[in-house]
């Protein structure tokens, strides 16, 4: 096939003695999600610019173009990158069909524009890709800083780059080279650091209004081999380190800029002995500074008592909104299909139980859909979870496949009988962007598996969302952990007798289940993970937290109050233990008036017989918790920081604190002495 690449007299040996050289006008782009009108810096490709700019033999042959780092119209996009001879392309699964869109038009409007792919959307397994998709000159697997720079030097020589490791190509004569991966770069300090280099000087200041989001990284690699994901596949289990001092730098230029949001992009944030010195070092320049607000990390999986310590630092300082401990599934035949067996589920248990037990907040994660794990296996899992102390949130994901992961292998997924679905890519409260000019995003998803058909997935993601609601989004928590407390009924059969109300007797109750259940079957026939409204901050909702804000929208509380009190009342009566109903009856009051809403117009004062915020407190908090009867006023303060706006309270209260569990009012509880009897 023509590439249409013409003969650059800049090479080496072609341009005539004392002619001008010309420069090679390198375009990069790295589209990156908005998240909360903020927008990633591009790391990857600055990565990339500043290897070339500090290694090449003649830095001066190149000239950069400003990076296109977010979503924008198409046209916009080839516009800004039509001036360019080469432009590279940092694609994943949020940016993968955008990037080939531009690529097309980039080669329809300039077919001697050179185009190359790279990032973990990149088959590792490429030729039915590169054919498929012709604007494609070449792509480039794994670390990309070395044959990149190797790609410019012998630019425009495609017949060169038949050579170069890491590079896979449809050649001109129609054939097709796959060379072996280059090596990894060992000493990470080769990369220089795109922040301490200057290479986002250009675009924050052709940007002032823009609020930007860090990507950084302490290491790099993955030592685990799980089977949904495509990090240790790629890094072959050698995790290697960038400099202590670098580092630093780098927070202290986060803290000058007055970053407010930084995500390391480790897998393993813990696994270093240094990472809590990191840690420290972060918590002292937010302590000095202010900067940065927030340091995401994910947990290394293992080492329990470092990543107990980097994540109490972290929390201490206020870098984070909660420990993510992500389990996965908690099924130990499932932990052995996804090659997770090897990651001890007993560490994340005792991280839970010693978080829960220093009041750092935690949240777990969990993927419906995993191979081998049943309707059975999953809820007994969250049940298991919950009864070890999380009750703060656990967030429900659904699988999707990964092109470069064990998983993406057809023959993987016909040994599981796994079925999926192409769905569109939608951001958890992210808004509907339309563009007149773009393609969206899609994804494939696991909506069956031989061991969880679409019958049994539906209810399991019906379950998920019924758990959310009543118990992660605080609507109904007291009451459960009050039953289980008591009587020792489970958390899952509570949960499951509201996923069976009857709709004669229950009627909102089955009017919420129907939808969920309307909703799964929705995302098996590929519709979106999320509920979009229009009404509602016009975002897109989880299920359960959109049936929180729907009841509070329609003034429908008290009857969801009613009906669910009566369904427990008779779920736990059901069992015969003669327990005394009035203790539920308080504990169903309570936890209505605790919930936020909004137009309150006065503070609340509750009396109830038992100390109901006591024993909450110290089932949370994993301490022993005993019951006692005693008279208490309970005093809610709904009107210090009261909501007139509903729009305000949709986006404050539920979905900034979604990870949080920040639904309720802060309850001041005093014990009715004879002397305060006469006050209440």
């Amino acid at each position: 096939m023509s590439t249409g690449i013409r003969p650059d007299p800049t090479v080496a040996g072609q341009r005539p003695a004392g002619t001008p050289r010309t420069p090679v006008v390198v375009g990069l782009v790295q589209i990156n999600n908005s998240f909360s009108g903020q927008n990633y810096l591009p790391y990857s490709v600055a990565l990339l610019q500043t290897y070339v700019q500090r290694m090449a033999t003649d830095p001066g042959r190149y000239r950069f173009l400003p990076p296109l780092y977010k979503r924008v119209r198409i046209a916009d996009a080839v516009e800004a990158l039509k001036d360019a001879d080469l432009v590279g392309f940092s694609t994943y699964v949020w940016n993968g069909r955008i990037s080939l869109e531009i690529a097309r038009r980039l080669k329809v409007l300039k077919p001697g524009i050179v185009i190359v792919f790279g990032g973990p959307h990149v088959p590792d397994q490429p030729e039915a890709f590169l054919r498929a998709n012709p604007q494609v000159d070449l792509a480039v697997h794994n670390e990309g800083e070395r044959t990149f720079l190797k790609l410019l030097d012998a630019f425009p020589d495609r017949r060169g780059w038949q050579a170069l490791p890491g590079v896979s190509m449809v050649t001109v004569d129609g054939g097709f080279v796959r060379n072996p991966n280059i090596d990894r770069v060992r000493d990470l300090d080769e990369i220089p650091s795109p922040f301490l280099e200057g290479a986002f000087d250009a675009i924050m200041a052709a940007n002032p209004h823009e609020s930007w989001i860090g990507l950084w990284e302490t290491n790099r690699g993955c030592p685990f081999r799980c089977t949904f994901c495509d990090w240790g596949s790629a890094t072959a289990a050698k995790v290697t380190r960038f400099g202590e001092e670098r580092l630093y730098r780098e927070v202290d230029w986060f803290a000058a800029r007055k970053i407010e949001y930084i995500f390391c992009c480790d897998a393993n944030f813990g696994i270093q002995k240094r990472d809590v010195d990191i840690a420290r070092y972060v918590a002292s320049i937010k302590k000095g500074t202010g900067y940065p607000v927030a340091l995401s990390v994910q947990n290394t999986k293992n080492a329990t008592e470092r990543a107990y310590e980097t994540q109490k630092i972290l929390s201490d300082a206020g870098l984070n909104k909660g420990v993510a401990l992500s389990m996965q599934s908690v099924d130990k035949a499932t932990l052995v299909a996804i090659k997770r067996d090897n990651i001890a589920l007993g560490t994340f248990m005792e991280l839970q139980r010693r978080f829960t037990r220093d009041r750092v907040e935690t949240y777990s994660d969990l993927i419906l859909g995993l191979p081998g794990e049943t309707y059975e296996s999953f809820v007994q899992g969250v049940d298991r979870l919950i009864e070890n102390g999380q009750h703060n949130r656990i967030q429900f994901n659904n699988l999707s496949i990964l092109p470069n992961a064990e998983m993406g292998d057809p023959a993987y997924q016909a040994r599981y009988g796994m079925v999926t679905v192409e769905s569109r890519i939608i951001n958890i409260h992210g808004e509907r962007i339309e563009l007149d000019d773009d393609v969206p995003e899609v994804q494939d998803l696991v909506v069956a598996t031989a061991a969880m058909p679409a019958a049994d997935w539906r209810r399991t993601r019906v379950f998920c969302w019924m758990t959310a609601l009543l118990h992660f989004d605080k609507l109904f928590q007291l009451p459960l952990i009050l039953a289980h407390g008591i009587s020792g009924i489970a958390y899952r059969d509570m949960i499951e007798a509201f996923m069976a109300g009857d709709p004669a007797r229950f009627p909102l109750i089955a009017e919420i289940n129907a939808f969920f259940h309307s909703e799964a079957e929705s995302i098996q026939h590929g519709g979106p993970e999320y509920v979009f409204s229009r009404e509602y901050l016009g975002i897109y909702w989880p299920a359960d937290e959109f049936i929180f804000v729907k009841l509070t929208a329609e003034g429908r509380f008290d009857a969801f109050y009613t009906e669910a009190g009566r369904l427990l009342a008779e779920t736990v009566g059901a069992r015969g233990d003669g327990l005394p109903m009035e203790i539920f009856e308080e504990a169903i009051r309570l936890n209505h008036a605790l919930v936020n809403q909004p137009f309150a117009k006065s503070d609340l004062t509750l009396r109830v017989k038992h100390n109901l915020l006591d024993y909450w407190d110290k089932v949370r908090s994993g301490e022993p918790a005993d019951l006692a009867e005693v008279e208490m006023a309970v005093d809610i303060d709904r009107t210090s920081k009261p909501y007139d706006d509903f729009q305000k309270w949709c986006r404050e209260i539920v979905w900034w604190g979604n990870k949080k569990g920040a639904y309720l009012y802060a309850p001041r509880a005093v014990e009715i002495t004879p002397e305060l009897a006469g006050h209440y």
